[in-house]
């Protein structure tokens, strides 16, 4: 059913804001250029008004910590279904994309600006060229949305087609203008959506087995997470927010990157807040997480913070390795989502090749 939002001035008789229309649905756009918070606080933006050359014009392109693009396309004067069919139309533009592409879309954007330095900057690792735009997303901007369009965009993201919808609503207030904002479907169903096939893969029957990377550093440190049986992510909602897929009996494989495949084992059960999670310390006592463990900072400054807070979850190991001993073959799968169910034929190789190597796999 259609997004409807109400905001209520607080006291002893509540009053509904009044609602309100921008001057402009340009200036929605430039509301999400200076603050891309409004879309999420995951992305940066990395282009605007983007010439596709044949189709028109895209209204923003943003980029996400795993290389993938996302296409954002603000409604404006069109018809809901126009503005979907209008931005599945970009998205052929955006599939094609190369390295070298999306770097002088960046410099048109921040002229005399480094993409490289920027991605550092924003994200805190370097922007690997061989993850960028292995998939994409497709965000659309609008006020209204009529229920046949929601039909199409939930039709389309459950056949992993990575696309959503932000629906927008103004209110008048004392203060000025407000805007709130509700996406249609959960981004993170979204995000793993993209994570799902890349951009030029065949995709194959997904063979139920789970991807997971675990970023060693300072964040984290593998060798605890191997002692007490855990993976983990945190520091913002993209991070932590696949480990949602998860739950009790999925069949993990597990990937430091920079160093290579380090563990396979089956989950103990879904995600668990920091201040929630639970180990046995080296003398059998079970005690809260964040006590125990001594090898990194798994994001303690954000404890409180419900977006940011390191999330973990429980794994019993069939077989794990050190850092030195990791596996790290030529072909093999990889993506910076912290969980992923993979659907290409990179994955169905890298896990046949893994059944290999760790031979307790299914004990």
């Amino acid at each position: 059913m259609p997004i409807q939002h109400s905001l209520w001035r607080v006291g002893d008789k509540p009053q509904a804001l009044a609602t309100a229309v921008l001057p402009a649905e340009r200036d929605l756009e430039a509301m999400i250029v200076a603050t891309p918070e409004i879309l999420s606080r995951d992305w940066m933006i990395i282009g605007r008004q983007c010439d596709t050359g044949v189709s028109g014009r895209i209204d923003l392109l943003a980029l996400a910590p795993d290389g993938t693009l996302i296409l954002i396309e603000l409604k404006r004067d069109k018809t809901p279904r126009e503005v979907v069919a209008q931005a599945l139309d970009y998205a052929t533009w955006v599939a094609a994309l190369k390295a070298e592409d999306i770097t002088q879309i960046f410099g048109r954007f921040q002229p005399g600006h480094s993409l490289d330095d920027a991605f550092k900057v924003r994200f805190g690792q370097a922007l690997d060229p061989e993850t960028l735009n292995q998939s994409h997303q497709i965000v659309i901007v609008a006020a209204t949305l009529d229920a046949a369009s929601e039909r199409i965009v939930a039709y389309l993201n459950k056949r992993d087609i990575a696309i959503n919808v932000l629906c927008f609503q103004v209110f008048e207030s004392d203060a000025g203008l407000l805007l709130s904002r509700a996406w249609l479907l959960d981004p993170v169903d979204t995000q793993a959506a993209a994570a799902t096939t890349s951009s030029d893969a065949v995709v194959e029957p997904w063979n139920g087995e789970y991807y997971a990377s675990f970023g060693q550093g300072g964040a984290r440190d593998w060798e605890e997470a191997r002692r007490y049986g855990f993976i983990c992510a945190g520091g913002g909602t993209w991070y932590s927010g696949t480990l949602r897929l998860l739950k009790a009996g999925d069949l993990i494989w597990v990937k430091a990157p920079g160093y290579g495949f380090v563990g396979v084992g089956r989950a103990r059960g879904g995600p668990v807040a920091a201040e929630d999670f639970m180990l046995m310390d080296e003398d059998g006592i079970e005690r809260p997480a964040m006590e125990v463990l001594k090898g990194a900072s798994y994001h303690r400054e954000y404890i409180d913070d419900p977006e940011r807070h390191e999330v973990f979850v429980a794994v019993d190991w069939a077989e794990t390795r050190p850092l030195a001993q990791a596996v790290n073959e030529t072909g093999m799968f990889g993506n910076q989502n912290t969980v992923c169910a993979p659907k290409t034929p990179k994955w169905r190789h890298t896990v046949e090749r893994l059944k290999e190597l760790f031979t307790h796999w299914a004990s």
